[in-house]
């Protein structure tokens, strides 16, 4: 079937077999090797990215979904001479270890508080009328529950996610439209 998405910012168009995942696709057809393959189930959150501004676990859709559609991986939201800000507030703050979740974290990161700045609330959020809930420590874990780290960095993903700026949030892919 023939694909048209935009990733990056840059429309590509491809050929694929109906049951090529999102995933696949990405590294396999596009070589953005950026977005990492961890269980292939949809359990660990390696597989992040941002389409249409909402993170999804990319190992669990099928390309021909996305048709149209605007994906965000890891190295569209920055570059090594210019991070991102949640890419760099990893860096800041030591959040990783190894570093094979870290694509999948950053992206759910960013996502995740685009979801905070449209007021989403989850079930931690003390009040779901607040439309600008706080991010805690468990508010942010809880968002982030979906992206595991077997390395242990959690204190530390927490910390960076947490020292982002409310504007640059507003500014990012997952931010408010």
């Amino acid at each position: 079937m023939q694909v048209a998405v935009r990733v990056n910012g840059q429309r590509r168009e491809l050929l694929l077999e109906p049951r090529v995942t999102l995933l696949d696709a990405l590294r396999e057809h596009l070589d953005l090797m950026g977005t990492k393959k961890g269980c292939d189930r949809g359990q660990c959150g390696a597989c992040t990215v941002i389409v249409n501004g909402r993170r999804i676990n990319a190992c669990l859709t099928l390309a021909v979904m996305h048709n149209g559609d605007e994906v965000t991986t890891i190295e569209g939201l920055g570059q090594p001479d210019r991070l991102h800000p949640m890419q760099a507030a990893f860096v800041a703050h030591d959040a990783f270890q190894c570093g094979y979740c870290t694509p999948g974290q950053i992206c759910s990161a960013v996502a995740m508080l685009g979801e905070v700045e449209r007021g989403d609330a989850s079930h931690v959020t003390p009040d779901v009328k607040d439309l600008h809930p706080i991010l805690t420590d468990d508010e942010v874990r809880e968002r982030m529950s979906g992206n595991l780290c077997r390395c242990g960095a959690y204190p530390n993903i927490v910390a960076a996610v947490q020292s982002v700026p409310a504007k640059v949030r507003r500014e990012s892919p997952g931010g408010a439209s």
